[in-house]
């Protein structure tokens, strides 16, 4: 069974991403919006289910930098092959 807990993105998790990405979100090229910036810049507010070899889904957020009560969700994908298992209604 796949690990399905919640962890932050790393930067280790780059080029699986960026690998399937596309793929993920039925051949569109994608994987130009996700440049390595986020997986440096933005991992405390951004997430991932599953090993960096074995991804399920991952989420790019960050908070806005003038109200920091506003979030902003820049990217979310998920394995077509996880889709429909409850991942988004996960709780961090």
């Amino acid at each position: 069974m796949p690990d399905r807990r919640i962890r932050t993105l790393t930067v280790e998790d780059y080029p699986h991403v960026t690998a399937v990405v596309d793929e993920w979100w039925g051949g569109r090229p994608v994987r130009s919006l996700l440049p390595r910036l986020f997986f440096e810049h933005f991992n405390p507010t951004s997430f991932a289910v599953g090993k960096a070899s074995e991804l399920q889904a991952f989420l790019i957020g960050f908070v806005s930098q003038s109200n920091q009560s506003v979030a902003y969700i820049h990217f979310v994908g998920v394995n077509p092959s996880a889709r429909a298992l409850g991942l988004g209604r996960k709780h961090v």
